[in-house]
Order: structure tokens, then sequence, then C-alpha cells
């Protein structure tokens, strides 16, 4: 591999044809269904597909189909085929869909208005994940254009992931004899510790959460009349959610929501907060004066990775602060998204939340938990020999530096899917969601060079796992011969 033609190709085409299109694509409000129930109706969804599509179709990339699959009552999903050497098969996983627009962007920015500031690209998915059909192809472009050879390659791209991605099992079962059984799979949706290096997924916590309410009176009352005589509904939910927080420290208190972290993912963890010292908290837009949870920097990467944590992400019955009257309220709602251990059953997690939470209400209240969603996380399987080497020759070859490990405190629901489908799979997860990138929050942006090197990394390992292919490596429980990758220069912009 001629790594600076790879640079050079890889380059060119992102600033000549992938920026622009991830610019169009940033206009597209195509959120996903659980913020936008009538996205069928509304089209946003299908201009983004059409979008992609016309894209991926126009390249010349030999022997590719570009297929979009829509099944009945759910979201599309593009699905391409292309052809390669040998009989393994390399699975290429990204999504379209988008997050709400969330308040608090910059007054020159906005979620569905693109920007370009030097080497960002601002709104609303790009990074998140609109990135992963175009790095995707660019690596096997990149390739295709130096006549190395590669696997057959699947390309995945679902519209439902920020959803909880409920329409994909539907999907992966109605093309399974197309999809095959992949060796390696290659997922772009996560995030990386700095844009210095190039970042591995270890693992990813589960989600489960809902709605939790609690009645105490049919309508609304006086609250010089009633207080002291009826207890007040946010009292009464701040006591629940006690049975589940410390309230003072953070720490979710049910044993049944924490698990036993590996050894090897602790000593990962200490590795991470060296690499990225105060980053890992400061990376974080936080007021003045604000500490994090903990002294440790591997107690908080361990906190955002191996253990269970609650937000509230959304409140109803409370008026706005100037319509707010002397009134005791009939009830308080929240939204809880509890993040849990990628070792846990989040099914069984809901459930048990259910439980705690509605058992035994404060002065017979009404408390009812309506579960929403319950995704189990992921722990990836150890690396092969092949890749393990692999990931390292390519970071230090187009980032100039080692490749990291980290878990992520996010979901991505297909990666425990298909680790329960193809357990002898390698798994390559990975992203651009670096230092303020600020997925689903105001002012989310591309870090374009990382995008670069991602596409530039994934045609390396690609590469690299056609050899291992060869020799009979590529599955996680292949022999221990090494394979050894050649050495390289090369970088990009």
């Amino acid at each position: 591999m001629d790594s600076n033609a790879l640079s050079s190709f890889v380059g060119g085409l992102w600033d000549g044809q992938i920026v622009p299109q991830l610019t169009e694509y940033i206009k597209i409000p195509n959120k996903s269904p659980m913020f936008d129930a009538d996205w069928a109706r509304h089209g946003y969804m299908d201009q983004a597909v059409a979008l992609m599509e016309a894209w991926a179709k126009a390249q010349p990339i030999a022997g590719m189909q570009v297929e979009v699959v829509r099944l009945p009552g759910r979201t599309p999903l593009i699905f391409i085929e292309i052809p390669g050497q040998g009989e393994d098969t390399v699975l290429l996983y990204g999504h379209l869909d988008k997050q709400p627009e969330m308040t608090g962007w910059s007054a020159h920015l906005g979620p569905w208005k693109p920007v370009l500031e030097g080497d960002k690209l601002y709104g609303r998915g790009g990074a998140d994940d609109g990135y992963a059909i175009f790095g995707s192809l660019a690596a096997i472009l990149a390739l295709q254009a130096q006549g190395i050879p590669h696997a057959r390659c699947v390309v995945m791209i679902e519209a439902c992931e920020e959803s909880g991605s409920y329409d994909l099992p539907y999907y992966v079962d109605h093309l399974a004899a197309r999809i095959g059984k992949p060796s390696l799979i290659v997922c772009l949706d996560s995030g990386c510790g700095n844009y210095d290096q190039l970042w591995l997924t270890t693992s990813l916590r589960g989600l489960t959460g809902g709605n939790l309410s609690v009645q105490v009176l049919e309508e609304g009352v006086h609250s010089g009349d009633a207080s002291g005589v009826v207890a007040s509904s946010f009292r009464i939910l701040r006591r629940i959610l006690s049975r589940l927080e410390d309230e003072v420290s953070g720490k979710i208190l049910p044993q049944e929501l924490h698990v036993e972290i590996p050894a090897q993912r602790v000593a990962q963890a200490r590795r991470t907060a060296e690499i990225l010292g105060d980053a890992v908290y400061s990376k974080f837009p936080l007021v003045d004066g604000l500490q994090p949870m903990d002294a440790d920097l591997a107690e908080l990467v361990l906190n955002r990775t191996w253990r269970p944590a609650l937000s509230i992400t959304g409140v109803g019955g409370l008026p706005s602060l100037d319509s707010a009257g002397n009134v005791l309220r009939p009830y308080t709602a929240v939204k809880l998204s509890l993040r849990v251990p990628p070792t846990l059953n989040a099914g069984k997690a809901g459930e048990f939340l259910k439980r705690l939470l509605e058992s035994e209400p404060p002065y017979g209240a009404k408390v009812k938990f309506d579960l929403e969603k319950a995704g189990s996380g992921w722990e990836a399987p150890a690396l092969a020999p092949w890749l393990e080497q692999s990931v390292d020759a390519a970071s230090q070859r187009f980032f100039g530096a080692p490749v990291a490990y980290n878990g992520e405190g996010g979901s991505i629901p297909f990666m425990g899917m298909l680790g329960e489908k193809f357990p002898g799979a390698q798994f390559l997860i990975t992203g651009v969601l670096g230092p303020h990138s600020n997925a689903h929050g105001p002012n989310e942006f591309l870090h374009i060079p990382t995008g670069k090197r991602m596409s530039m990394c994934v045609a390396q390992v690609v590469a690299d796992h056609y050899v291992a292919s060869g020799q009979g490596l590529t599955s996680g429980v292949a022999a221990s011969h090494a394979h050894t990758v050649k050495g390289g220069d090369g970088c990009c912009d």
C-alpha cells in the first residue's frame, strides 16, 4: 500500500465530494422516529436516504449494488453489497437518522444550518452519524484505486438508531442470507478521546428508562390551603428517586444495577486517564467553578463507561417560571434515562426499575413508571493478533500516534445484536465524536481531518483483514500466529 497515495486520494475525495454532501445532509431535519412520529409523512428521512443513495450509486466501485430496502411500517435501510476476493465478508455499519434540535446553539449556528469553520463542519448529524456511509465507501474506493484486494463488503445504514434501532432486527433477519457471516464488523458511530490517534471502543453501556409520574390530586389547589395537609408530588417523586440514586454522590444504590468491572477494563481506564488528563472532564462545557464528580480521573472514566448513572431528561407537570402561581400541583412527572453497565441485561434492569419505583408509594400516592426503552450494552471480544497489530499500525501511519482503547458511555444497540449473531467476528468500533463535538447537544460538529484519517484507517484494516483471512486468522478464536503489518508513512491535514 502506498500510504501517501492513499492519503491524497481520501483527502481529495473528502474535500471534493464528501464535505459538500454532508453539508446538504445537515440541512435535512430527518429526526429519528422517537422525535418525529410523523416522519414518514414529512418525508425528511426519504430525502436523506435519497441523497446518500444517489452519491453511493455514482461511485466507481466495481460490481457494487446499492439498494434501499423498505419493510412495511418501518424506517428504510440502505443496503450495499461490494464484491471482493476470497470467501470472507466485512460488514460496515452506520446510521442516518438524527437527534432533535436541542436549544443553546450559538447565534451563527443551528441544527439544520451547516457552517464550515476551519476544520469543523457544524450541524446536526454530520458526525453522528452521517459521515459513516461516505467514510466507509471512501475506504473501499481508496483500496481499489491501488488495486489492493479486499474481502466482500456489506454496508448497512439504518434510519432508527437514535430511537434504539428497534427496526433493525427485522432487517437483519430479512437480509440474513445476503449479509452472510462477517468475520470483521466495522462501526463508525462511536467516539474518540482526542483527535490525535485512533480510538477503539471496548465497551458500550446499555440503557433503560421511561416516564415516572406521581399524582396526588385530581386538579391543582391553592398552596396556602393544601400545603402541610397534602403531600407535594415533587417531594414524593424526590423521595422515590432516592431509592435509586444517592442525591449526594450520584451513585446508583441497588447492587442489582451494578456488575463487577473486568480487571482489563480497569487497567485500560487508568491508561485512558493518563492519555487524556484533565480532558476527561474539561471537554464538557462546564460552568465556571464546577468540579467533576471525582478527583480520580480513572474513576471518572469508569463512572462513564462501566457504572450505572441516572439522567433526568424531561419534566412534566411544572409550569414555566413566568406562569407559576401559588398552586399545589396535582402531579409531577420526569423522564428517566438510566445508563447501565455493558454486561448487564437491560431488559431485566428495566423490570427491576419498575418494581423499585412503583412499590409502596408514599402516602398512597398514585405512582406509575412507564418503561419506554431497554437496550443492553456490549463488551468487545478480545482482539485477534492480526487486528491488534493492524489498528496500531494504522493509527501510527495516519495519525502519528499509537492506538488507544476506551469504553463509551452511550449505546449502539446494533453491536450487542451482532455480537450475539456472529460470536466469532472481530469488531472495529470507532468514531469521530471527540472533545467538544457535542453529539445530541448544541453546536455539534464533525472534525474533518479525523474523518479523513478514519477512512484511511478503515482502508488499512480492511486490507489487512484480507491478508489475515487467507491465513485463517480473522476469527476471534483464531490461532495465535501474529500477522505482521508493514509500516509506512503518510498522513493528512
